[in-house]
């Protein structure tokens, strides 16, 4: 798969990343997979994925400032 913003190839890789999810909170979901270009920082994430993401952020206490959560397959 090719990157949209460069060309480059997109790989899939096991990341960490942030998401806010109120003006004072944020979640960082770790070992997540995504593909991820070899030349730039652009990341692209399966359909299936964010699913599984959307559910987890949908139980994840939107009044504390940070939260880190571990992706589960």
């Amino acid at each position: 798969m090719k990157c949209h913003l460069c060309g480059g190839e997109l790989k899939r890789v096991v990341t960490q990343l942030p998401f806010k999810i109120s003006d004072s909170s944020i979640v960082i979901i770790k070992n997540m997979p995504v593909f991820q270009c070899d030349r730039c920082i652009e990341y692209s994430i399966e359909d299936s994925v964010m699913e599984k993401i959307d559910h987890i952020l949908s139980r994840v206490d939107d009044t504390s400032e940070l939260e880190i959560v571990r992706y589960a397959a």
